[in-house]
């Protein structure tokens, strides 16, 4: 894939944690510091609208006619039958 050159600016607290990242071997240069804070967000926001589509898709669904107790054995049953539990 090919690199688009950025110049960005940071505060000298910034610049000290990312050469901090770098001594402990996390990352080996500045850029791959500052890529993997992109790549950590971009997870965060993906997970975020994923939530957040769940959460619209349960108000559309409406109110189930399911009791709480009913509805809890369905998720034990699934999550016995997924080995989660």
């Amino acid at each position: 894939m090919a690199s688009v050159r950025k110049s960005i600016s940071f505060t000298p607290q910034q610049d000290e944690w990312i050469k901090a990242q770098i001594a402990t071997g996390s990352n080996n240069t500045d850029s791959e510091v500052v890529r993997a804070l992109i790549r950590q967000e971009q997870e965060r926001n993906d997970k975020f609208a994923a939530l957040k589509a769940a959460i619209q898709e349960g108000f559309n669904s409406g109110i189930s006619a399911r009791t709480v107790p009913q509805i809890m054995e369905e998720v034990e049953n699934r999550l016995r039958t997924n080995g989660q539990l």
